[in-house]
């Protein structure tokens, strides 16, 4: 395989949203997030990285195709991200979705996705890049046998929890017909 990661801005971002809400659906499925994803909720959601002066989209690229994909914006202008920003330095970047495609993990391109979204918060004057990871209960009925959470990956790349720092957010699990509230943890890390 001949992996290119790299950052996208502009109409480069722009174009490859479609790809973005595609693979968000896809990987969200699995545990932990078990996303319902749906097509009108991740157009709308996604405008927000069009739209937004300092937003980037990391994609990984096996020729032409998307494989994988990493966002990120100043956390002063994501949204969702409002409910924690009080509990950050103004100047944090937030680091949103990171989503691949099982086949291309275990390749370095997560450390990647973290190397261009850092070097593009240093660039926008970021002082601290911040997270946030779902929380689900150790004996979830949906957790495979092989399950392993990225905890021991995210501290290697120097984030740690911010203690007492939560988000609630909603959406659909798989077969589910209505929202629910999830917990996530905040990581940060300064830069």
């Amino acid at each position: 395989m001949s992996l290119a990661v790299t950052a996208l801005t502009g109409d480069a971002l722009t174009r490859a949203l479609p790809d973005l809400a595609r693979l968000r659906v896809e990987v969200f499925a699995a545990f932990p997030y078990l996303y319902q994803g749906d097509a009108d909720y991740e157009s709308h959601y996604l405008r927000s990285y069009r739209d937004t002066p300092g937003a980037v989209l990391v994609a990984a690229l096996e020729g032409n195709d998307i494989v994988g994909a990493a966002t990120g914006m100043p956390l002063e202008h994501h949204a969702d991200a409002a409910q924690i920003s009080a509990a950050l330095p103004p100047d944090t970047f937030y680091c949103a979705e990171s989503v691949l495609l099982p086949a291309y993990r275990g390749q370095g391109i997560g450390h990647r996705f973290f190397d261009l979204r850092e070097a593009h918060a240093r660039h926008l004057g970021a002082s601290h890049s911040a997270f946030c990871a779902v929380i689900r209960r150790a004996d979830h009925p949906a957790k495979p046998a092989n399950y392993r959470p990225l905890d021991r990956f995210w501290r290697a790349r120097g984030y740690t929890p911010q203690t007492g720092t939560t988000a609630q957010f909603s959406w659909n699990d798989i077969g589910d017909t209505a929202e629910t509230l999830k917990t996530l943890q905040v990581w940060i890390k300064a830069l």
